[in-house]
């Protein structure tokens, strides 16, 4: 974020001071809404519209609806903010946004009971139209409260704190929805499309209200950043986007992030309807299994910010873990039903390769690098999805190939076994040819797209 105002010399000694605590946790907790609403879009929301009456392939229409509003909204949103600043009201227009929304989805279609109609058309277009907006507030919120770090202090340990603070809190958000869906679908049934409904009422409301909590303390406890970071505060000049277009390794980076950001995005829409459709386990594994991988993922990316970073060593982690995900990949579409346990055990393998493809991906290099690729993960995504479930409502969910071990391929199969591994393939030989920085980096605090 840049700005020509210019802060005097005591006011910007203030602004080096290290942050309090409380400042830092107030911080922390205020993409706390953000983080939970988003756990539950990506595993829940396909699964919940099919299993109320939608299409698959109206299904991947709203999931499509929201990631192309989010993909534009983050430049737009990103360039007004930039502009005239005021996060927090940015900050607390789209939170409620994302509240409203929310509610709406996973709440029922409003649409249909004012007009009395239960028309499949209709309902298509009321979820896609929230599922529109809900992204918008996301973006909004997403956006404002990322880019409070900068102008909040000067201090360089306390940016990172703001930073750890926000992701300790998103660890927490993402546990609670696992939590509180683990506690709904283990005691309630989900036998008649009135009883779904009133299941993941329960858990948008529940998400709602935590996070509605935060978002209160959050805006009661910080105050609105007076510092702009000026020009002088970097030597360089603003790098035109031709260059990038000019780097052999940005095309490298993008289909790598790409690639990534497909593996994590479509695994976990699939998830939860591998688990029941597939492998008809119980219920409650529908929250389980992501809580454990969540879990485990965690636990390795606290191991791997410890390891200093350089090129070479980026490169060997994202390929191990994209072999893993082969790995992976193979053993969902090859799983039987009648050994469905041993998803559990997969699931560990899963979080494994999941942070390690992630913390490769994780290459910078100017604002312009960051929004395109964020643009790109947003609309592939979208169109991976909708394509998977366009064949999913062409063809027979499942198709037993032997009923002796009920064993059975399904477009779910391909959508959380086989496009992963695929995309972990290319990812892994677009990886290993990339000439990256091989200075040794700790904590990856330098972009390694380098100029």
């Amino acid at each position: 974020m840049t700005s020509s105002v210019i802060v005097g010399e005591d006011e910007e000694d203030s602004f080096t001071k290290p942050l309090g605590r409380l400042s830092v946790f107030y911080y922390g907790v205020g993409h706390m809404l953000n983080d939970i609403t988003a756990s539950c879009w990506f595993t829940y929301l396909l699964l919940f519209l099919t299993q109320i009456g939608l299409s698959p392939r109206d299904a991947a229409i709203v999931m499509l609806s929201g990631q192309v509003a989010d993909g534009f909204a983050t430049i737009f949103i990103g360039e007004l903010i930039d502009r005239f600043g005021h996060f927090k009201i940015w900050h607390a227009a789209g939170s409620l946004l994302v509240a409203i929304s929310f509610s709406s989805v996973f709440g029922g279609c409003l649409p249909c009971s004012i007009l009395h109609s239960t028309s499949l058309t209709i309902e298509t277009l009321s979820y896609s139209t929230f599922a529109a907006i809900f992204n918008i507030g996301w973006a909004a919120t997403q956006v404002s409260h990322m880019a409070m770090v900068n102008c909040i202090t000067l201090n360089s340990t306390s940016r990172v704190a703001l930073t750890s603070s926000r992701n300790a809190f998103s660890m927490v958000a993402n546990l609670g929805l696992y939590a509180i869906a683990l506690v709904v679908f283990g005691v309630s049934k989900a036998d008649t499309k009135e009883n779904t409904e009133s299941q993941y009422r329960w858990i948008a409301y529940s998400c709602i209200t935590v996070g509605c909590c935060f978002v209160i303390i959050f805006l009661m406890g910080t105050k609105e950043p007076r510092l702009r970071i000026n020009l002088r505060e970097s030597n360089r000049t603003r790098i035109p986007w031709a260059y990038w277009f000019k780097k052999i390794l940005y095309y490298q980076v993008a289909v790598v992030y790409l690639l990534t950001r497909l593996v994590l995005n479509v695994s976990q829409a699939y998830l939860a309807f591998f688990v029941i459709d597939d492998l008809q386990m119980a219920q409650s594994a529908k929250a389980l299994i992501p809580a454990i991988i969540y879990i485990c993922s965690f636990v390795v990316s606290v191991m791997l910010q410890e390891i200093p970073w350089n090129g070479k060593r980026l490169k060997a982690y994202y390929c191990a873990g994209g072999i893993i995900w082969m790995f992976c990949g193979v053993s969902i579409l090859l799983l039987p039903r009648s050994i469905n346990s041993f998803m559990y055990a997969i699931s560990v393998f899963i979080a494994i390769s999941m942070q390690s493809v992630l913390i490769g991906s994780e290459l910078g290099g100017c604002a312009f690098v960051c929004g395109s690729l964020s643009f790109l993960d947003k609309m592939s995504c979208g169109l991976a999805l909708y394509v998977l479930q366009s064949h999913q409502s062409a063809t027979s969910p499942q198709v037993d190939v032997n009923i002796q071990h009920s064993f059975n391929f399904s477009v779910t199969r391909y959508g959380l076994g086989l496009v992963p591994a695929v995309c972990s393939f290319i990812g892994v030989a677009v990886t290993y040819f990339m000439e990256l920085d091989s200075t040794i980096l700790k904590r990856l605090c330098q972009p390694l797209l380098l100029e």
